[in-house]
C-alpha cells in the first residue's frame, strides 16, 4: 500500500505541474469561447490533482513514510508544505476570475479579460510555476537528511 500511495503522490505532483503549464499556455490573448472553456476545466482538474498531492502526501507523513515526528521536527518539511499553501493562496486568484466566467461562457459569449487583469492572472500563474518548482529541492534535500531541527 506504501508504494501505490507513493506512485500517486508522485503522478499527482507531475499531473499538477503539467497542468499549471498547460494553463500559463492557455491563457494567452486573444481569447476566444473553446479555449476559455478549457482553462475553467484546466483549472478544475488542476485543483482535483492539487487535491490528490496534498490528501496522498498527508497519508505518507502519517502512515507510510518516515513517521509523524521525523517530519515535524524537520524545518524543510515545513518549508515545503508553507510553499505548497502559498500555491494554493495564490491559485485561488485565477480560481475565481475562472469560475466567474461561468455566466458569460454558458451564454456562448467570450469571456472580458481586461489587460490589466490577463498581466496579473499571467504573474500569478507564473509565480505558482516558480514556486513548484522548488519543492522537489527542498525534498531531495529532506530525503538526504537536511533539515532536522534541534538535533
Amino acid at each position: 500500500m506504501a508504494q501505490a500511495i507513493a506512485a500517486l503522490h508522485y503522478l499527482s505532483i507531475f499531473l499538477l505541474f503539467a497542468l499549471l503549464g498547460i494553463e500559463h499556455l492557455q491563457f494567452k490573448p486573444p481569447l476566444d469561447l473553446a479555449r476559455a472553456r478549457r482553462l475553467v476545466i484546466i483549472d478544475i482538474a488542476y485543483g482535483v490533482s492539487a487535491s490528490l498531492v496534498l490528501f496522498s502526501g498527508a497519508a505518507r507523513v502519517i502512515w507510510y513514510g518516515k513517521g509523524l515526528d521525523y517530519y515535524l521536527h524537520n524545518g524543510l518539511f515545513h518549508a515545503k508544505v508553507g510553499l505548497f499553501l502559498l500555491v494554493g493562496v495564490l491559485s485561488t486568484l485565477p480560481t475565481f476570475v475562472f469560475l466567474n466566467w461561468r455566466n458569460a461562457l454558458q451564454a456562448g459569449q467570450v469571456p472580458d479579460v481586461s489587460p490589466r487583469q490577463r498581466q496579473w492572472l499571467s504573474l500569478c500563474i507564473r509565480l505558482e510555476l516558480l514556486l513548484l518548482l522548488s519543492i522537489p529541492l527542498l525534498a531531495m534535500l529532506m530525503a538526504r537528511g537536511y533539515g532536522a531541527i534541534g538535533q
